[in-house]
């Protein structure tokens, strides 16, 4: 099969049935890697990172595979069931959060503190005799279960998360993007551990949460990533801010690098990804998911100008018409973060309430005067073709 398009936003259903049967020219450019799923999957992400982790360990040291504890403990069910088990039994009174690996916007999530809460995968043919088991019967749907984070950071008594976008054009070599400009989800219930059973309190997906009784469609329930920082710089400072925000860069770079040897690179190829982001009462990052189809519906004014700019500016780092050198840092509101190795930040002309004292080229929730830095990039490119 031949695909015509020049440039295809393709869903990943399309990618699983079809793109292994189509020739592309070189020109041609598609949203998403051929084994995405490498990073996107939550059970594999897990998988991946914690390999990844032994890795740095074994090779760099405990010092750097600490770097890597981003992400809660995390067991991949039935299949680790044993273990998870185990590890229960260890911290008594816990809470621990079930997710499905392969559905999204909350759904089949649900929270337990007993065992008895998820006998499904204990009374399934798994865990029978090989012998015994009636062949006839699907396997039980694959899960993760993660202890859940007891003590996230509150804002006005609420849970939220911050979705933050990614985009890679390559993973060999390993060039990645950081956006600055994303959002905060907050639930619409005041947050509490008394009530695990109740969504509103607890999920933060606007799938979730425009269902609540009194959710407010105009209102909405996000806050801007540049509110975010400044509420966090006037709380905290800039320090405590910046070293917030340094680790959050060491969760993008280092899961990405966790499934570089892994992933099927292709010239053809590019992905934006949706980072979910929590950050708990002693201001550390975890990794929650990542996203490989990131929703673009927009939920309010403000949400579709965020995802019109973003899209636009993917386009143009895309760079379908060859406008670019390549050795741009940043293009509208994307700033490079990693090209083979960490980008550096040049001095000055950072807008932002507190510029990072870190060295790397990465200023997520700075102001994004994406349309000026265009209009001063492209007039820039046509000056230097002239002469």
């Amino acid at each position: 099969m031949s695909l015509t398009l020049i440039f295809f936003w393709a869903d990943r259903g399309w990618m699983k049935e079809y793109f292994d049967q189509c020739f592309m020219e070189d020109y041609v450019r598609i949203n998403h890697f051929r084994n995405h799923y490498e990073l996107t999957r939550k059970n594999l992400i897990v998988k991946n990172l914690k390999r990844y982790r032994k890795i740095i360990d074994r090779e760099m040291g405990k010092l750097e595979a600490s770097r890597c504890d981003f992400f809660p403990t995390t067991f991949e069910l039935p299949s680790e069931y044993h273990m998870f088990v185990d590890e229960f039994k260890r911290n008594p009174g816990s809470v621990w959060i079930m997710k499905p690996v392969a559905r999204s916007q909350g759904k089949g999530i649900f929270l337990f503190r007993k065992l008895k809460e998820i006998t499904d995968w204990k009374k399934s043919d798994y865990y029978r005799p090989r012998e015994e088991r009636a062949d006839d019967k699907e396997p039980p749907e694959t899960y993760i279960v993660s202890k859940y984070i007891e003590r996230p950071y509150l804002i006005g008594g609420r849970k939220y998360d911050l979705r933050v976008y990614v985009l890679v054009c390559s993973y060999v070599p390993l060039k990645a993007w950081l956006y600055r400009c994303g959002f905060a989800r907050f639930s619409n219930t005041r947050f509490s551990l008394d009530s695990i059973d109740d969504s509103y309190v607890h999920l933060t997906n606007v799938a979730v949460q425009k269902t609540a009784p009194d959710y407010d469609a105009e209102k909405g329930c996000k806050w801007s990533m540049q509110q975010i920082r400044q509420y966090f710089t006037a709380r905290h400072g800039i320090e405590q801010v910046e070293e917030m925000f340094r680790r959050m860069n060491d969760i993008f770079i280092k899961s990405l690098q966790s499934v570089q040897k892994t992933m099927i690179n292709d010239k053809h190829c590019f992905e934006l990804y949706g980072y979910d982001i929590l950050v708990d009462d002693v201001l550390k990052p975890w990794l929650i998911e990542v996203n490989a189809s990131p929703s673009l519906t927009a939920s309010s004014p403000e949400d579709y100008a965020l995802k019109f700019g973003l899209l636009e500016d993917v386009l143009h780092i895309i760079d379908m018409e060859n406008k670019l050198t390549g050795k741009e840092k940043r293009v509208g509101g994307f700033d490079l973060m990693w090209d083979d190795g960490p980008v550096m930040a040049e001095e000055g002309g950072v807008d932002c309430i507190s510029p990072p004292s870190y060295s790397t080229n990465t200023f997520l929730g700075c102001n994004n005067d994406r349309k000026r830095q265009l209009r001063q990039l492209f007039k820039q490119l046509n000056n230097q073709r002239k002469t």
